[in-house]
């Protein structure tokens, strides 16, 4: 964590404290951290990567997208130290596979001539920011621009420091005024709208260019997975599967909820994951019911079930997975009938699906053919609450979401289920009466035939197979059974 102060007076900012120790002592350790600016130009990539050709192709295809106009996508911030780790805008990586903070891509459209503007052919530039050699002996060292293999490392055309970005952005607009419509980036954004402003002010406007949203762009060209894409998924699937599976075998009654999540969290990072894809829901007895509950404080009890939603990222991509366990290692009777009546209804919406036509996250049950719809009447046809009604309004979620680099990839749910995509079927029912929440949810990826290949199906989710995987645990409690 950083070197701590005992004193009176409120701590100096995190990056100062270091200068407070005696000099000798600085030297002595910045000694090892200064060769290691020198001799290494970047850090570069701990993720693992697709080919340079593969992010080329799809600035190209944005481009196609863009009218004749620019596009301007910006890295994520380095955050502050001490705090959440760096993860890089997923549209920016999507398009670069460039893991460093604080960078800009702009991507040139062609063009024809016309009688304002010169024929314009198509151009990717990648802005670096200049080095802080300070804050790298902290954040460890990056590459900017002047490095002579900057092109080759990151695999865009054109690297250039981030300080000529609006220098390049001016020059274009003056030589085409209508480029100013057409305008491309995240307008929601701090820099997004600072670029805009100053170049208003440089070209000496009265209003900033109106700037379009590129994301109803980049979300289009996110939906299909391509191969390199699904190696990844594979892979985070994996990862997430032996997590949830080391972490169903250690549970047992008296254990804590954060407890088990940390075997999750540290099963995902010993099989290669950097990171959750979201923060892991685990809830046992009452906390089944709440849809996203965080606190995972609660201590487990003889007879509850146990509901579990966590995975992992794997070089960006994620993962996400729900199953649900008795706490003690056997359901009740009740707790396997409402069990089997949500296994029933996923695999209902499994043999339900067909690419191109079934719709997801439809909650209110809109398309008949939803898959949705067609759990919601499977739970009311196969099963009865407390007071004989359908366990039908007990489901009170979408049914699925589309996943990729983020867990809730970007995708328009009016539309149906495309082949090339990867998207969850997770039926859930959540009965506060009695304290019972069950959801089982995989991912599967929609094959070229329009058949479903499940990512995640390897880890057990029949009462049985979850009972048996259980009973392997070595602890007192499960022995004893």
């Amino acid at each position: 964590m950083g070197f701590q102060l005992t004193t009176s007076k409120p701590d100096p900012p995190q990056e100062w404290r270091f200068t407070l120790l005696p000099v000798k002592l600085r030297v002595r350790l910045l000694a090892p951290l200064l060769l290691l600016v020198v001799s290494i130009p970047s850090a570069l990539h701990a993720l693992e990567r697709q080919p340079s050709l593969t992010y080329h192709a799809r600035r190209e295809h944005l481009a196609a997208a863009l009218q004749g106009g620019v596009a301007i996508l910006f890295a994520n911030e380095e955050p502050l130290l001490d705090f959440m780790p760096f993860r890089q805008d997923s549209d920016f990586y999507y398009l670069t596979g460039w893991n460093e903070p604080g960078a800009a891509l702009l991507i040139e459209a062609p063009a024809a001539a016309t009688d304002l503007h010169p024929a314009r052919a198509y151009r990717e530039i990648l802005f670096l920011p200049t080095r802080n050699l300070h804050m790298e002996l902290y954040t460890g060292p990056k590459l900017d621009a002047a490095s002579p293999d900057a092109s080759s490392l990151t695999g865009v055309d054109e690297v250039q420091p981030l300080t000529a970005l609006p220098t390049v952005l001016g020059e274009l607009m003056r030589s085409d005024p209508y480029l100013a419509a057409n305008i491309w980036s995240e307008p929601d954004t701090e820099q997004a709208r600072a670029l805009a402003s100053w170049t208003a002010t440089t070209l000496g406007v009265n209003t900033s260019p109106a700037i379009q949203d590129v994301r109803t762009l980049t979300g289009v060209l996110r939906t299909v997975k391509d191969p390199g894409e699904l190696a990844l998924l594979h892979k985070a699937s994996d990862a997430s599967v032996k997590a949830q599976r080391a972490m169903i075998e250690a549970i047992h009654p008296g254990m804590t909820e954060g407890a088990a999540a940390g075997i999750i969290i540290e099963n995902l990072m010993a099989n290669g994951c950097e990171r959750v894809s979201y923060a892991p829901i685990v809830g046992s007895g009452p906390n089944s019911t709440i849809l996203h509950y965080s606190a995972n404080s609660r201590t487990m009890r003889d007879g509850e079930v146990l509901l579990v939603d966590a995975a992992g990222e794997y070089s960006m991509y994620a993962s996400d997975i729900t199953r649900t366990m008795p706490v003690d290692g056997h359901f009740t009777a009740r707790q396997r009938e409402v069990y089997n009546v949500v296994l029933g209804a996923q695999r209902a919406a499994i043999e339900g699906f067909v690419a191109g036509q079934s719709r997801i996250n439809d909650p209110y049950h809109r398309y008949p053919d939803s898959l949705d719809t067609i759990a919601w009447k499977y739970m009311n046809e196969h099963g009865k609450d407390l007071h004989g009604l359908g366990l039908g309004k007990y489901f009170i979620h979408g049914i699925g979401h589309s996943v990729g680099i983020d867990v809730h990839d970007p995708w328009d749910y009016s539309r149906p289920v495309e082949k090339g995509m990867v998207f969850t079927i997770e039926p859930g029912i959540y009965i506060p009466e009695e304290k019972l929440g069950v959801r089982i949810e995989d991912d599967f990826y929609v094959k070229d035939d329009g058949t479903l290949e499940c990512l995640t199906c390897a880890l057990p989710k029949t009462a049985d197979a979850i009972e048996a995987l259980m009973q392997k645990s070595s602890h007192p409690a499960s022995a004893a059974k």
